[in-house]
């Protein structure tokens, strides 16, 4: 059974760091861009981070440039997303995901995923 599961999310004040980490299972993912969503409370889910499948290319929403940095490490079949400089507009259930398609570049569309996490809470407090 294929799996992404999320962890690190957590309650921090403005100003804070945090670092999601998100772990695969039942299939490799090296060879595939994923990202990281966000959906806050009454809100579409967004689009926060993405990298291809050789950690070669990223991507960024405006609202988290220089502050987010989005990793991965194949060996380990993980993503990790840092976030630094937190803001309370940050919070929001954090989902990480995957596209199907080999050596593929990230998507902003989360229509260009097809496997997701369950979600990690993170609340940033002012």
């Amino acid at each position: 059974q294929v799996q992404l599961v999320e962890s690190g999310g957590g309650l921090v004040q403005a100003g804070g760091s945090l670092r999601l980490s998100c772990a695969a299972s039942g299939r490799t993912f090296r060879t595939y861009a994923m990202g990281w969503f966000r959906q806050a409370p009454g809100k579409e889910r967004e689009f926060v981070a993405g990298i291809a499948w050789n950690g070669g290319n990223t991507n960024y929403a405006d609202s988290v440039k220089g502050r987010f940095t989005i990793s991965r490490d194949n060996s380990d079949d993980a993503i990790y997303l840092q976030m630094n400089s937190l803001k309370p507009e940050d919070t929001a259930v954090y989902y990480c995901a995957s596209r199907s398609n080999p050596f593929s570049d990230p998507a902003v569309d989360s229509n260009g995923y097809t496997y997701w996490g369950q979600g990690t809470q993170v609340t940033v407090s002012t």
